[in-house]
């Protein structure tokens, strides 16, 4: 998750995110989104959610980078995991957001435990 906003605004949390390249597709808009936000190189392993039809949710995978906050617009504050239980209470940019956010981190919990344990 990021902590976001615009230096005058109230900062909140969000999954990394931004606006597609005309010559991008949204699955490379997506990695190059998370990279500019968090430093992490990320593998797109599904499409989860469309959003009005224009936001486009992914499940990925970190596959590479460092944890560095590198965003050229300079609205990104903060970088950080989140455990499905700090989900519940984070303060989002996007409160209608936090069901899918939950439900996708609990269908996911057993897989994400199992490759920390290798």
């Amino acid at each position: 998750m990021v902590l976001q906003g615009k230096p005058e605004e109230v900062k909140k949390w969000s999954v990394p995110s931004g606006g597609k390249l005309p010559e991008e597709t949204y699955e490379e808009c997506c990695k190059r989104e998370v990279y500019e936000e968090t430093g992490f190189v990320v593998e797109v392993k599904q499409r989860l959610f469309v959003k009005n039809g224009i936001v486009h949710y992914f499940l990925v995978e970190v596959v590479g980078g460092t944890m560095n906050i590198q965003d050229p617009d300079g609205l990104i504050y903060d970088i950080s995991w989140k455990s499905l239980e700090e989900i519940y209470d984070l303060d989002l940019c996007f409160e209608e957001d936090r069901d899918m956010i939950i439900e996708v981190l609990k269908q996911n919990r057993e897989s994400v435990k199992g490759s920390e344990n290798q």
